[in-house]
């Protein structure tokens, strides 16, 4: 039996949807006869509840109230000088390795992939056979040299779930890169990585993702009317962006159109919005929504999408065809999928001159725009991302089986004990 475990964290929700996705796919499958077993581990969480905490509850609450701070420190960290200096010798590093060392002696799997940038630092330090905080870096190259169980290692896969890659995910003991298109596999060679590493097989969702139920149907269930244009406004899984302020300039927007907004798990925000909309002088038909489960059914039942371009809910709009409008976001990783998105004629950004209305009211008047938009999503979107990581899943145990029982504790140990003395001789 193969066994994969796949690495993630819960900052925002996209790493953990991938994962998912990525698990779904490899269980559905078998190598030579047997079963894949696949575990996913949340990484802050295998450290301890609080750091987990710490580290998911900071992640929502700078990129809700202090977006610019964490763009800054996004940005000063994605250098390479900080990536190989830094990433790999702080504290977060170290204390996840020892996590990942047990882990990976008990489990002895036979693949890692990894959906989030932090374990993988980890684990590539880990592979590196990096000591250098406690023993001193000349004997860690030394020991790296001289390691009779390197090859026991099991080979890593990073999963980049935005369209972009910060340079903490670039590290040389990663096996494969996954990336979710071509440009961002230029960005990778750009910054050195091996193009025979890289596969561009798009984001991973889950399959039932792809399914839906019609149109009429789904708006008629939420309160809306399946033949007028719907305009879907949300700020990702926490509710983050500018969404009052956007939807106090929608409901000034003069054309027949419907809206529905969906605030996620943000339930102080759909609050507010409720007591918000009956105080609007519209015609407007205004629809909230918290937490919902059927983003499958209602994408492709929209026409325009408002919100914030997190890797995960942009590569979802990709996929249902629906065109995007985007008015805010987080400095750092969805500015830059803004800029992918918008090269790529998906997606319009707003600025103070061509506001949220006057871009609402184009797109309205002119369906054809949205038509051309919609070719363009369909020349760049990739639907089988999932798939085609479980085959490369299942060519890497096929090409670099891992041998657990080539180390026994009694020949490492008896193997660094030699180390150790011709180090000290």
């Amino acid at each position: 039996m193969k066994k994969v475990l796949i690495m993630t964290a819960s900052t925002g929700g996209g790493h953990n949807r991938a994962a998912k996705a990525i698990c779904e796919e490899l269980t559905s499958r078998s190598f030579n006869g047997e079963v894949i077993e696949c575990k996913i581990i949340d990484s802050f969480k295998l450290v301890n509840q609080s750091f987990d905490r710490l580290i998911s509850e900071g992640y929502e609450l700078s990129a809700k109230y202090t977006p610019t701070a964490y763009g800054k420190a996004y940005n000063m960290s994605d250098r390479k000088l900080f990536s190989y200096n830094e990433f790999k010798s702080n504290p977060l590093s170290v204390i996840m390795a020892r996590k990942f060392k047990k882990l990976i002696a008990i489990e002895k799997p036979d693949l890692i992939i990894g959906t989030h940038a932090f374990p993988l630092v980890a684990l590539s330090r880990l592979k590196k056979g990096a000591r250098g905080e406690d023993l001193g870096a000349e004997f860690s190259e030394f020991v790296e040299k001289n390691n009779p169980c390197k090859s026991t290692f099991p080979p890593l896969v990073s999963v980049l779930t935005d369209y972009t890659a910060h340079m903490a995910y670039l590290q040389n003991e990663i096996d494969y890169y996954i990336c979710g298109d071509e440009f961002v596999r230029e960005l990778l060679i750009d910054d050195g990585i091996d193009k025979n590493k890289i596969k561009a097989f798009g984001i991973p969702v889950e399959k039932s993702f792809l399914e839906h139920r019609s149109k009429k149907f789904v708006l008629e269930e939420l309160g809306l009317d399946p033949n007028k244009k719907t305009v879907l406004l949300m700020g990702g899984s926490f509710g983050a962006g500018n969404i009052k302020g956007t939807l106090d300039d929608l409901v000034e927007v003069d054309r027949d159109f419907q809206i529905l907004v969906i605030t996620g798990r943000n339930n102080s925000l759909k609050r507010s919005l409720e007591n918000r909309i009956n105080k609007y002088n519209t015609n407007v038909n205004i629809k909230i929504v918290g937490f919902t489960k059927i983003m499958n059914d209602i994408l492709p039942s929209i026409d325009i999408l408002i919100t914030k371009p997190g890797g995960l809910t942009t590569t979802e709009a990709l996929l249902k065809d629906v065109p995007m409008v985007v008015p805010y976001f987080i400095p750092g990783q969805e500015g830059e999928n803004l800029d992918f998105l918008t090269n790529c004629g998906v997606a319009i950004r707003t600025t103070k001159k061509f506001s949220i209305k006057s871009v609402v009211k184009v797109l309205i008047d002119h369906p054809e725009r949205l038509e051309r938009m919609k070719e363009n999503i369909r020349g760049i979107k990739k639907l089988n991302s999932a798939e085609n990581i479980a085959k490369l899943s299942l060519q890497i145990f096929e090409e670099s089986p891992v041998d657990y029982t080539a180390c026994s504790s009694r020949k490492i140990f008896s193997h660094f004990s030699q180390v150790l003395k011709s180090f000290i001789i």
